[in-house]
């Protein structure tokens, strides 16, 4: 059977409006981390409309649905919560409420990143419709807690649910590219400790504050000084937090402790980070304790996973099986080839290709300039070009790619 790329993209514009319709009924539902059951609900609601084959929601509250019974089993991820609104005076529109034009969609979610729900889902009625079904089995996932803890949602799937595809499209916005990697990350706490006394007597206590001071001009040095990677570019680190103790305002502080934010290129592990900053003179002569942070707040079902902030780089070559298989779909639908790039910010991958090796790659509607911003938006024709990206990719893959696949995929990141 041919593809007929004529008339997928046909379908994909017909379904506008009611991807336009389920993405502002997505919107109006507020659904940050942890919180996120009703928005659930309303997929469940809309997968089961369009026809999916089985669609069933998990222990930890993700959301799966099935479409075809095949052998190869490929996946779709989107994150279906959002981080909150910030200040509303600096949105022009109420960001649950949402509003539209001709050409765009806002409100808090549009980009980052239900709009990649919508076309996934609309994606696998067009493949319903025009029986594209194979020799794959296509599970759309919506997943739960990522912008508290990136990938902790795929930690769960993979490792409880026992849930392995062969390989992951990520539906983050790309801005109308094709994304193979991005950096990874860690949170990072630094402390030191002291001996308060009274302020009048500073001379007799051991202030905690002035033991982190060096700690900070020497962190702010190895930033600059971090390794550098031609595609995914340099590692950085910045201090994103401060706090202290201390029994008041007139008072040694005893104890502060900073947060870091620490970006990993290829290369960089979370060990290798950690230690760098274990060997920072000033961190030896404060005798700071340097540790990562852990994760355990429960999902909205009060299933709690704990796990530590690390979150590991990921990247596939240009001549993956994969890429190919994505390029091709694109291509086959658009007459051209496409940008090829990588994420700034991090996404579910660092669990599923960072963690475990299962190949991932990134496309999906929306501008990773509106992620976390006032009057996010998202473009209705990226939502019609997903949904017939997403909807040719798995028999492409099938037929053209799957075979070249190694049978045991390594990640090669930080080997």
């Amino acid at each position: 059977m041919d593809i007929k790329f004529d008339e997928v993209l046909r379908l994909a514009k017909q379904y506008e409006p009611d991807m336009t319709r389920f993405l502002r009924d997505m919107i109006a539902i507020p659904s940050e981390s942890c919180q996120e059951e009703k928005v659930i609900l309303r997929i469940k609601q809309e997968m089961e409309k369009v026809g999916f084959d089985k669609v069933e929601i998990d222990p930890m509250g993700n959301i799966f649905g099935y479409i075809g019974h095949g052998a190869h089993l490929i996946a779709m991820d989107a994150h279906v919560d959002t981080v909150g609104v910030g200040n509303p005076e600096n949105w022009k529109c109420d960001p649950y409420q949402g509003d539209e034009t001709a050409e765009l969609i806002f409100g808090r979610g549009a980009s980052d990143q239900e709009g990649g729900m919508a076309a996934m889902v609309y994606a696998g009625k067009i493949i319903k419709d025009l029986k594209l079904e194979d020799d794959f089995t296509l599970v759309i996932v919506g997943s739960v807690q990522e912008e508290d803890c990136d990938g902790l949602c795929w930690q769960y799937i993979l490792n409880e649910d026992k849930l392995r595809p062969e390989f992951v499209v990520i539906t983050e916005p790309t801005d109308g590219k094709i994304y193979r990697g991005q950096r990874g990350r860690m949170e990072i706490k630094v402390a030191t400790k002291g001996v308060s006394c009274h302020g009048s007597a500073p001379e007799r206590g051991d202030n905690a504050i002035y033991k982190m001071a060096g700690i900070l001009t020497e962190l702010r040095a190895l930033h600059e000084n971090l390794v550098n990677h031609d595609f995914l570019g340099k590692g950085s680190l910045t201090v994103s937090e401060i706090f202290h103790t201390s029994p008041s305002r007139c008072a040694v502080a005893d104890s502060c402790w900073i947060s870091i934010d620490r970006r990993l290129t290829v290369g960089e592990t979370g060990e290798y980070a950690i230690q760098q900053i274990k060997n920072l003179p000033a961190v030896k002569a404060a005798n700071a304790e340097v540790t990562m942070y852990q994760y355990e707040r429960p999902s909205y079902t009060q299933l709690t996973y704990p796990t530590e902030c690390y979150f590991p780089t990921w990247l596939i070559e240009n001549e993956h099986p994969v890429c190919h298989a994505v390029v091709e779909s694109y291509q086959g639908l658009f007459q051209k080839a496409p940008a090829v790039d990588k994420w700034t910010f991090s996404t579910n991958g660092v669990s599923i290709m960072g963690r475990y090796g299962i190949p991932c790659i990134g496309f999906g509607p929306g501008h990773e300039d509106q992620a976390h911003a006032p009057n996010e938006r998202t473009w209705k024709k990226e939502l019609v070009d997903c949904a017939a990206v997403y909807a040719v990719i798995p028999l492409i893959y099938t037929r053209n790619y799957a075979a070249q696949m190694p049978k045991e995929t390594k990640n090669l990141v930080n080997s």
